[in-house]
C-alpha cells in the first residue's frame, strides 16, 4: 500500500471546502442543540437552502456571488421563521421528526420537474461559480502552498473565503455566547420554566437561535457549492447524520469543538476512503471489493455515532456538566 499518498490525501482534506462547510453547519447545529437544547434533524435542509439560494440567485438572476450568498443566508433565515413559527413550542423528540420531514421537504421541491427550469430537478444547478471566480486575486493556473496543501489558484481562493468565512463565525458565537443573551440561552437549555419564570420570552430565543444557527448551516452549505455542483442528492439524511458526529465529536455545547470534530470527521472519512480499497488490493481484505470496501466507512461512522452518544455526549472538548440534559 502507498502510505505516503493515502497520509498525503487525509493531510490534505483538512482545509477541503467539504471540511470547511462541516464546521460551519455543525457550529449552527451546536447554537440549536449545544446551547438552545434544540434537537434539530433537518440541518441538511438549511444548507440546501444556502446552497441553491446562492446558486438560483447567479444562474436565474445574475446575481454577483455576494450579493448571491447574501440571498442563501437570508433564504435560511426565512427557512428557520417558517420552521420555527409553529414547530418551537414542540418537545425535543417531535421537534426532531418535524425537523427532518422539513429538510426532505425542502430536498423534495428541489427534486421535483415542476421548478426544472430554476433548480435543474434531479440534475442539479452548475456552473454558477464564475462571478466568484472572476473576483479571485490569484493567478487561477499557479500552484500555491507546499506538500499535501498544494493546490491551484481557484481551489486555494475557493479554501481562502471559507476560512475567512468560519473565523468570523467563530468570532460571532464566541461573543453571543458569552453575552447575557448566551447565558439565557443555555438556562433555556437546561430548564425553560425557570427561565421563562424569570420574565424571559423563551420562544423568542428560540427563534433567533434558530435563525443564526440555520443562517451558519446555509454558509456551509454556500462553501461547498463553491467548489461542486450543487444536487439534490447531497441533502439527504445521512447529510444530517453526518454533521451530528462532526458535532458530538467535537463537543455540543463548545465554539471549537465542531470545528474539530469536523476536522477529524473528515480525515477519517479520506483515509478510509483510501485505506479500504488499498486493503483489498494488497490481498489483506480478500473477501470484499473496493467499492464495498469503501463502504464500510459509512458503517464505522454509524457505530462511532453510537458509542459517541452512549459513552462521550460531551464529546473532546466538551464538559461533563455542560451537557445534563443529554442524559
Amino acid at each position: 500500500m502507498d502510505w505516503l499518498q493515502i497520509l498525503s490525501n487525509t493531510a490534505s482534506s483538512i482545509i477541503s471546502p467539504a471540511t470547511l462547510g462541516y464546521a460551519l453547519a455543525a457550529l449552527g447545529l451546536a447554537m440549536h442543540f449545544g446551547y438552545a437544547g434544540l434537537i434539530n434533524m433537518g440541518i441538511a435542509g438549511f444548507m440546501a437552502v444556502g446552497a441553491y439560494g446562492f446558486a438560483i440567485s447567479t444562474l436565474t438572476f445574475g446575481f454577483p456571488w455576494w450579493l448571491a450568498a447574501l440571498v442563501g443566508l437570508i433564504g435560511s433565515g426565512i427557512f428557520a421563521l417558517i420552521l420555527g413559527i409553529p414547530t418551537l413550542r414542540l418537545r425535543g423528540d417531535y421537534l426532531a421528526i418535524v425537523t427532518i420531514a422539513a429538510a426532505e421537504v425542502v430536498r423534495l421541491l428541489f427534486l421535483t420537474t415542476a421548478f426544472d427550469a430554476v433548480t435543474g430537478s434531479a440534475d442539479g444547478l452548475s456552473g454558477y461559480q464564475g462571478s466568484f471566480q472572476e473576483s479571485n486575486p490569484l493567478d487561477a493556473r499557479a500552484m500555491y502552498g507546499f506538500g499535501p496543501w498544494e493546490y491551484n489558484g481557484t481551489a486555494w481562493w475557493v479554501r481562502i473565503i471559507g476560512i475567512i468565512t468560519l473565523i468570523i463565525a467563530i468570532i460571532l458565537v464566541w461573543l453571543l455566547v458569552r453575552s447575557p443573551w448566551g447565558r439565557a440561552l443555555k438556562g433555556i437549555r437546561e430548564d425553560e420554566d425557570a427561565v421563562r419564570s424569570l420574565g424571559k420570552n423563551v420562544f423568542a430565543y428560540k427563534m433567533q437561535s434558530l435563525v443564526l444557527g440555520g443562517m451558519l448551516a446555509a454558509a456551509g452549505g454556500i462553501i461547498i457549492a463553491l467548489e461542486r455542483a450543487v444536487s439534490p442528492g447531497v441533502y439527504v439524511t445521512s447529510l444530517t447524520f453526518f454533521i451530528w458526529t462532526a458535532l458530538l465529536l467535537g463537543g455540543a455545547a463548545t465554539v471549537f469543538g465542531p470545528i474539530l470534530g469536523s476536522l477529524i470527521f473528515w480525515a477519517l472519512q479520506t483515509f478510509l476512503s483510501n485505506v479500504l480499497p488499498a486493503m483489498v488490493k494488497a490481498g489483506i481484505l480478500p473477501f470484499m471489493t473496493e467499492i464495498q470496501a469503501s463502504t464500510v466507512r459509512y458503517i464505522i461512522v454509524g457505530i462511532a455515532l453510537m458509542l459517541l452518544v452512549i459513552f462521550m455526549p460531551q464529546g473532546l472538548l466538551g464538559n461533563k456538566k455542560e451537557l445534563t440534559f443529554v442524559k
